[in-house]
């Protein structure tokens, strides 16, 4: 399986009609003024004519009176139904809003109808009143005592107190969903090695790893070769490196970690410029290594899964049911060459090795007594021997799911969940998660039982064996993906959500944005009293900066790029980075140390965000997601095509069709958004809205390659040749590479991404009979 990182437009905003009343976040009062046309040409056609006309069929005498008399009736029948209108109208509307409660605290851009005024308040403040720090305290402590792996003792004893859990709430219902997976181990009988070898390739010195640092999924096997240092692994870094000459075929690459790039993606561009194998370092610049003030140890290691995708990578594209007989089938995102991690100490004594070119100043970090250079040569020629003796093994895994069923359509699915599993204690990579994951369920459950009527019914679930790539979540998804489209209206997930409680970060779904924007201006930031964290984002440079791309290693990626379903992330975080995660020092004493003792408090935030989203998406008539993100994103591109128009069609390649797909969904989405918000709606045409509206994100999805060869279908969150980011790589070239722009290959990629583009708009606007596809030829 594949995947993307793709920038996307933070500063999405909706066309409102002409004519269009000021609406607040609920509904509110959306105004309709009416023009009586006053001259005697505006009266002299239309309903006068037909009065005319029957006036004179009456007798001569007694047309003056009969004229002023009909003309009296009709100015009194037009002037009641007038006044009806607006009284009948407007209570209709005002009933669905939220209220002056909800002004106060900002408008989102869009009407989100709900249930009556003080409602969606009153529900706020209960959630408020009944969520509690002390139990996400307690539960942080309790799963991250001891290391729980998928597959282990301590994980399964852990996955069987959350189902308890799950059960004592007295849900509506609590199930547990199995199936086995292949996940990779270290090997109990062979270490994972690191040599170096002399002129005459005989070893010279072992360097020691610790046994329980690896890379899951890595090749096996032994690479051999001198060292290039290539800073974080990233595609300009690799580029870097070739204009220097500096050549990697067959050489052990040693990278550092971060740079926004996964393990994954690190061994797979290692792997495509010739790498022979991969070896990465946390480097004191990234993240602090000084124990005294909360760093990692000079000889720990930092451990990450490096297949370039999600899921078990031996059932790419389809589930991993128990027991099943499947064909002999494997990623293509599993790497070729072996990978490893290792410590800031060991880096050190390689790197303060090479020789060669100095590298560019930006890619120095701060190892001690090591020069920046990129190698390939060590001093008295010496290479450097690595090797990899993991093992597969199929594991049965446990996802939990607990629910609450909607109480008017319980077929619409929220979805809340988090990461179970950690190689080490994992306070931060599965104890926060989880722990707010308990909470969240804890007080709706209680609401319910005070009178919350859930809409839509909320799904809690915890997944297992996150660290090897979202397995269980993303099987799940493969296993139900035929309903998931019809039925989910939105992921949240919570993996990873405390790693300080300072900046908001909300990796999320464009059709996500406005529900998150009145969220933030609802809740206390947890550091900051008194102040929203809408409000002091908007201090600190703007609430924009808040929102961020959904990424590969996300909880959330699946749920968009594979299923189609608008996800979420959300994490706050130091300016100074947490540098425990994936390591065996993420434990919950750490985490309060970073947080000053403030864990509960800062979980307790998070799980209120979560908590007025999912309150606003079970509680409003209509779905409250911003339909019209999509066309800004694509927006961007055009506009990228359009610089290179001229080029383009001197090669006889015309973009005017993705120019026209782009304002094909422009108006379509605008069209729905403007008939949801001027209609009365009623039990039928709420439901048909929503429906619509559920299915916009999963119209992203290409249908014309294969879920097994390229899972990660989404246009825009995707990866592979459907994508923008493939197309936007690709039209670089025209200018950058000439001769490497392959003309057959872009009119393909560019035929899939209109036709995608085109489906989208043709089914946001309903019947066959409404679409208009007369620029096509």
């Amino acid at each position: 399986m594949c995947s993307g990182v793709v920038t996307m437009s933070s500063s999405v905003s909706l066309d409102q009609p002409g004519g269009a009343a000021e609406e607040d976040e609920g509904g509110g009062v959306q105004r309709l003024e009416m023009r009586f046309a006053q001259s005697e040409d505006d009266l002299g056609a239309g309903p006068r004519s037909d009065f005319t006309s029957l006036v004179r069929r009456c007798r001569h005498g007694y047309r003056r009176a009969a004229i002023f008399l009909c003309l009296s009736a009709a100015a009194i029948f037009i002037t009641a139904f007038l006044l009806g209108y607006a009284v009948l109208g407007g209570r209709s509307h005002c009933g669905q809003g939220e209220g002056p409660e909800e002004k106060e605290g900002g408008a989102a851009p869009h009407p989100a109808r709900g249930g009556g005024g003080p409602y969606l308040g009153e529900l706020r403040e209960m959630m408020r009143k009944l969520l509690e720090e002390e139990d996400i305290d307690s539960t942080v402590k309790r799963v991250s005592r001891a290391s729980h792996p998928a597959g282990s003792a301590e994980g399964a004893s852990l996955a069987s107190e959350i189902l308890r859990r799950f059960r004592e709430l007295h849900m509506d219902h609590t199930w547990t969903d199995s199936l086995y997976a292949t996940l990779q181990f270290p090997s109990r009988s062979q270490r994972n090695t690191l040599w170096l070898l002399d002129s005459a390739g005989l070893i010279s010195e072992q360097i020691p790893l610790n046994p329980l640092d690896y890379c899951p999924y890595s090749q096996t096997g032994s690479a051999t070769g001198g060292v290039v240092y290539a800073n974080y692994g990233r595609a300009e870094d690799f580029g870097w490196l070739q204009s220097a000459g500096v050549s990697l075929i067959g050489c052990v690459v040693v990278m550092r970690v971060g740079g926004g790039v996964s393990f994954a993606e690190k061994v797979w561009l290692a792997q495509r410029n010739g790498a022979g194998g991969a070896l990465i370092y946390p480097d004191p610049a990234d993240l602090p290594q000084d124990p005294r003030r909360l760093g990692l140890n000079t000889h720990t290691a930092v451990s990450e899964h490096v297949h370039l995708g999600s899921g078990d990578p031996f059932t790419p594209g389809f589930p991993s049911f128990s027991h099943a007989q499947f064909p002999p089938l494997r990623s293509s995102g599993l790497p070729l060459i072996p990978a490893q991690p290792i410590s800031a100490s060991v880096a050190a004594k390689l790197l303060s090795q090479l020789s060669g070119p100095s590298c560019p100043p930006s890619w120095r970090g701060r190892l001690p007594y090591v020069r920046c250079v990129v190698g390939p040569e060590l001093t008295r020629g010496h290479k450097v021997k690595m090797s990899v003796h993991n093992t597969m093994s199929p594991v049965l895994l446990n996802n939990i799911f607990s629910s609450l069923e909607g109480r008017v359509e319980p077929d619409q699915y929220i979805i809340l969940g988090a990461q179970r599993d950690s190689w080490g204690p994992g306070a931060v990579k599965s104890g926060v998660g989880t722990a707010i994951l308990l909470e969240l369920a804890r007080t709706f459950s209680a609401m319910v039982k005070n009178g919350f009527r859930p809409r839509r019914s909320l799904l809690f679930v915890s997944w297992d064996a996150g660290d090897f790539g979202n397995v269980g979540a993303t099987e799940w998804l493969e296993g139900y993906l035929s309903m998931l489209h019809l039925k989910a209206v939105a992921y949240f997930s919570l993996d990873q959500a405390v790693m300080g409680d300072e900046t908001l970060s909300a990796y999320t779904s464009p059709l996500l944005f406005d529900l998150l924007e009145a969220a933030i201006r609802q809740v206390e930031h947890p550091k900051h009293a008194g102040q929203t964290i809408y409000s002091w984002a908007e201090k600190e440079g703007g609430s924009w900066r808040i929102i961020k791309p959904l990424y590969l290693n996300s909880g959330a990626y699946s749920f968009t790029a594979f299923a189609g379903v608008p996800a979420m992330e959300l994490r706050f975080t130091e300016e100074r980075a947490y540098p425990f995660v994936n390591t065996p020092l993420d434990n919950a004493s750490r985490l309060q140390e970073v947080l000053g003792g403030r864990l509960g408090v800062t979980g307790r935030s998070l799980g209120e965000l979560v908590g007025e989203m999912v309150l606003r998406l079970a509680h409003n008539d209509i779905l409250p997601l911003r339909i019209t993100s999509y066309a800004q994103t694509v927006l961007h591109f055009c506009s990228q095509l359009n610089k290179h128009s001229a080029e383009l069609q001197s090669r006889g390649v015309s973009p005017q069709w993705v120019f026209s797909a782009r304002g094909d969904f422009s108006r379509s989405a605008e069209t729905l958004q403007r008939a949801i918000d001027y209609s009365d709606l009623d039990a039928q045409s709420t439901a048909h809205y929503n429906t619509r509206i559920m299915r916009v994100e999963y119209y992203f999805l290409s249908q014309y390659v294969s879920a097994i060869e390229t899972p990660f279908r989404h246009v825009i969150h995707g990866r592979g040749n459907h994508t923008v980011t493939a197309l936007s790589e690709h039209l670089a070239l025209l200018t950058s590479d000439p001769a490497h722009f392959d003309e057959a290959r872009f009119r393909r990629q560019l035929a899939l991404f209109t036709w995608t583009l085109q489906g989208a708009a043709n089914a946001l606007s309903g019947d066959v009979w409404n679409i208009d596809n007369t620029h096509i030829h």
